[in-house]
């Protein structure tokens, strides 16, 4: 079951590296500020974005599996039909690398079947979330 309770938001919301899969270099989009916003709020946060050299002032990858750095958590600003294939990354790493356990999708991003996938191998996940509000309320 997806997380939902405040005890299991607050728990990730201690993460301190964020890769942000759909990361936006355009200020005003949501994929934009909430990342902005967590790396206010003293997050690591590396975007995830194929078409950005740079987002936030820090280097952009291409996708999951090429950040050399450990990553707590994965933030998704992708649209629900894309949740399969970022999660199975998630997992894949996950299982590689001992880290990625848990994925946040954000607020209107949901799949329940990729969901329970990941979830079975042991990461934890919330949908249809804004990562940003739920900081501000249990945090702010």
């Amino acid at each position: 079951m997806p997380i939902t309770d405040d005890e299991g938001l607050g728990r990730l919301l201690d993460a301190d590296t964020i890769a942000v899969v759909g990361c936006s270099t355009t200020p005003g989009k949501a994929a934009h500020n909430v990342p902005a916003y967590l790396q206010r709020h003293g997050y690591r946060v590396i975007p995830v974005n194929p078409f950005a050299d740079e987002v936030l002032g820090e280097p952009a990858y291409d996708e999951l599996a090429d950040v050399e750095a450990e990553v707590d958590l994965v933030n998704v600003f992708r649209p629900s039909e894309e949740v399969p294939e970022v999660l199975d990354a998630v997992r894949e790493r996950h299982a590689e690398r001992g880290d990625a356990g848990a994925a946040w999708l954000q607020l209107g991003i949901s799949h329940d079947e990729a969901a329970a996938a990941a979830e079975a191998d042991g990461i934890e996940v919330v949908q249809d979330r804004c990562m940003k509000v739920e900081h501000g309320r249990l945090r702010g």
